[in-house]
Formats: structure tokens, C-alpha cells, sequence
């Protein structure tokens, strides 16, 4: 049941990313102020959405490990983690392209930019704190702790546009209260977003099965030491 999910939702992520992205490349126009540049927005959008809500779901998932003790919880969050930071380093580097054609420099250090990083390297630490506790209660602990931590800055890197007004753009999207977008072009966003929906749940799946493989390694090391 479970290859026959991956296999659909990988064959819908598939054709939605070729219908989309055929529609971004060959028939939407341009934007006027910030011209083809812009196309890019059709990606960092849809991976900052799934990032930031990939964070805050994991960290709920750990909450649900501290009150239970739960390892498969535990198992859930660290995967749903692994996913999101991808997307986030999806949103910062497509940011920084965007960043180098419309700003002229790569990187600037503002509200928005500094606070995702931040954001990024905190549950890139989670993930190396995984590596380094062998014991899996102590390590699920630990890594719930810093993701709630994790999660409060996500919080911030979303409401950042908001609290301060410097270079990145504030909201634009019509359900933020944002100005809005050329016709054509956030209905676009919004179809990416759910290609990459259906991607990431292909990848947690995917890393919880490969979880399943290491516990169960795991759980045999630790019969074997024990005779």
C-alpha cells in the first residue's frame, strides 16, 4: 500500500511541476518592473511554505514524543525535518538569485534573510545533534528541545515582513493582505505548492522507511552487546 501511495503522489508531483513550469516558462509573461527574474518567485514561494510549515509540523510531532515517549514520533519529526531543511535551503539560495539580480548583491543582512538562516542552521544543528547521541530516549529528547526552538524562530522568519519593513519585500500575496499578483502568476505559486506537497510527503515516507530499516539495526546491535 505504502509504494503504491509513493508511486501516486510522485506520478501527480510529476505531472503538476511539468504543467507548471511549462505554464512559468512559455506563458506567462514577464512582470513588468522586475521582468523574467520573477519566474523564480514560482519556486521560492512554494518552497518557503512547505520549509517553515514542514518546522512547526515536526516540532508538534515532537511535543507529542515529550508527553508520550513515543519513539515513533520522535522517528516522524526527524524525517519531516531532514525534508523541510531542504526546502529551506531551496528558499535561500533562490532568494539570493533574486536577491543578485534585483538588489545587486547576493546576500544583505535583514530581517527576513538573517532570521531564515538562522532558522536553517538551528535544525541543521538538530540533525547533527541526532548523529552525535547514540542512546535514542536522550537523543529524541535533545532534538525536541532545539526544535522547539527551531519552531519559534520559524515563527519569526514568517511574520518577519510584517514587524520590519527593510529590504525584502513585505507580503504579496492576496490572502496576507498583500498587494496581489499579476493574473496568473500566484495561482501558479499555489499549484507549485502542492506539486511540492506531494513530493515531500514522497520523501518522508521514503525516510521514515529507511528509519524503520535503522531501528530495527539498532534495536539487533544492541541484542548482540547485550549477550
Amino acid at each position: 500500500m505504502r509504494n503504491k501511495i509513493i508511486f501516486l503522489l510522485s506520478a501527480v508531483a510529476a505531472g503538476l511541476l511539468i504543467r507548471n513550469f511549462y505554464v512559468v516558462l512559455l506563458v506567462l509573461g514577464d512582470e513588468r518592473n522586475q521582468g523574467a527574474i520573477w519566474r523564480v518567485f514560482t519556486v521560492h514561494l512554494p518552497a518557503g511554505i512547505l520549509g517553515l510549515s514542514g518546522f512547526v509540523l515536526a516540532t508538534l510531532f515532537s511535543l507529542a514524543f515529550l508527553k508520550s515517549n513515543n519513539l515513533k514520533f520522535d522517528a516522524i519529526a526527524a524525517g519531516i525535518i531532514e525534508v523541510s531543511l531542504v526546502f529551506a535551503a531551496i528558499v535561500l539560495v533562490t532568494g539570493s538569485i533574486w536577491a543578485r539580480i534585483i538588489w545587486g548583491v547576493w546576500w544583505a543582512w535583514e530581517a527576513r534573510l538573517t532570521s531564515m538562516l538562522i532558522c536553517w542552521l538551528i535544525f541543521a544543528g538538530y540533525l547533527m545533534l541526532r548523529r552525535a547521541v547514540e542512546e535514542p530516549m536522550a537523543r529524541a529528547r535533545l532534538a525536541a528541545v532545539v526544535s522547539i526552538f527551531g519552531c519559534i524562530n520559524a515563527i519569526i522568519v514568517y511574520k518577519s515582513i510584517e514587524w520590519w519593513r527593510t529590504l525584502h519585500p513585505g507580503p504579496v500575496l492576496s490572502i496576507r493582505g498583500g498587494g496581489g499578483m499579476a493574473e496568473g502568476w500566484q495561482a501558479t505559486a499555489y499549484w507549485n505548492v502542492l506539486a511540492f506537497l506531494c513530493l515531500a510527503i514522497v520523501a518522508v515516507m521514503v525516510r521514515m522507511r529507511q528509519q524503520e530499516f535503522s531501528n530495527e539495526i539498532d534495536s539487533l546491535r544492541r541484542m548482540a552487546h547485550s549477550y
